[in-house]
C-alpha cells in the first residue's frame, strides 16, 4: 500500500514539474514573440529592442544553467520565473512608452 502511495506521489511529481518546465518554455517564446511584434509595429526602438534581447539571453542561460545538474530545483525555478515576470513587465514598458522607431 505504502508502495503504491509513493510511486504515485513520485509519478504526480515529476509531471508537476515537467509542465513547470514548459510553462517557463512557453513563457520565453511568447516574450520573444511580443518583443518581434514590437519591432515589427515600431513601438520598439533599436536600443530597446536591443536591451530586451540581452534580458533574454540572460534569463536563456539561467534556464540552461539551472538544467545543467539534471534537474530544476524549486528555488531556481522560481528565480527563472521572477526574471521573466521582471523581463514582461519590461516588455509592456518599454512598447507603451512615448518612443517610436523612426
Amino acid at each position: 500500500m505504502i508502495t503504491k502511495f509513493l510511486l504515485a506521489t513520485a509519478i504526480i511529481c515529476a509531471m508537476g514539474i515537467g509542465s513547470a518546465d514548459a510553462q517557463i518554455r512557453k513563457t520565453a517564446k511568447h516574450q520573444h514573440s511580443r518583443i518581434k511584434q514590437g519591432v515589427r509595429s515600431g513601438e520598439l526602438t533599436k536600443a530597446e529592442t536591443k536591451n530586451l534581447a540581452k534580458d533574454q539571453r540572460v534569463i536563456h542561460q539561467d534556464i540552461k544553467s539551472a538544467k545543467a545538474d539534471g534537474s530544476v530545483t524549486g528555488e531556481e525555478r522560481k528565480d527563472i520565473r521572477q526574471d521573466q515576470n521582471q523581463a514582461s513587465r519590461k516588455i509592456y514598458r518599454k512598447k507603451h512608452n512615448k518612443r517610436d522607431r523612426d
